[in-house]
């Protein structure tokens, strides 16, 4: 899981954390990085859009669940 202070947020360090995160998952040889996140989290949603995230069909445990959007990206 992936969390932002609240008093950090809209300064850039989701953003950077994101980043971090690809370029390790790069590093280790992956070839793309998938998560999830809720439909009650509209900024989370943004954030991994403005990243290159797009939708995928909901996987694993999450695909009965209606409040999940799950995402992917290729490294």
């Amino acid at each position: 899981r992936m969390f932002t202070n609240p008093a950090y947020r809209g300064k850039g360090f989701a953003s950077e954390i994101l980043k971090e995160l690809e370029t390790w998952a790069f590093e280790l040889n992956y070839n793309k990085c998938i998560l999830e996140t809720s439909i009650r989290l509209p900024e989370a949603i943004g954030l991994y859009q403005k990243h290159g995230y797009r939708l995928i069909p909901n996987y694993g445990q999450y695909v009965d669940a209606a409040d999940s959007r799950c995402f992917e990206k290729q490294l």
